[in-house]
């Protein structure tokens, strides 16, 4: 490790691999909500989080585990599952106000139809209003579970109904 008296230990987040300091920075400048997904292999978590100088405010969470209350019986860390928890906390919230956010991946690399931008797809189909482009999103098929079974995009249908009458 270096030594001296120039050298700056880095925040203990960054050390860890956890925190890019830089990128939080800018999606701080927003002064918007930021929306964050966080993936597994077994789970979603999405959160709508407001910047506090105190600490971080969550405003609004929805985990994919919440799906399997609703019907859902397939895997909870799969693309449709995605979908369906983006579209929860984009219902929870509309419901408290919040309309518009931007996306927070954390460290994760933004490849093409990623479950992270399945959750974004379903904040904005619940219909929050949230920057992206259209071309990272994943397909209309895959989004509907047909990778999955032929009984999935069904299912998909009857939760969202569900989640529409709450």
């Amino acid at each position: 490790m270096a030594q001296g008296p120039r050298f700056k230990v880095a925040f203990r987040r960054r050390r860890e691999g956890r925190t890019d300091y830089r990128q939080r920075q800018r999606l701080l400048r927003a002064r918007v909500p930021r929306a964050v997904v966080r993936t597994s292999l077994r789970h979603i978590s999405v959160q709508i989080v407001e910047f506090d100088a105190q600490g971080d405010q969550v405003l609004v969470t929805a985990h994919s585990r919440e799906l399997l209350e609703m019907g859902w019986n397939k895997a909870t860390g799969n693309i449709p599952a995605a979908y369906l928890t983006g579209y929860l906390a984009g219902k929870k919230a509309m419901a408290k106000g919040v309309n518009e956010a931007v996306l927070d991946i954390g460290l994760k690399v933004p490849a093409k139809g990623a479950t992270a931008f399945a959750a974004l797809k379903g904040m904005v189909d619940a219909g929050m209003k949230i920057p992206h482009g259209k071309e990272v999103l994943p397909s209309k098929e895959r989004l509907a579970g047909k990778h999955i079974g032929d009984d999935v995009e069904k299912m998909i249908k009857d939760i969202k109904t569900r989640m529409e009458a709450n």
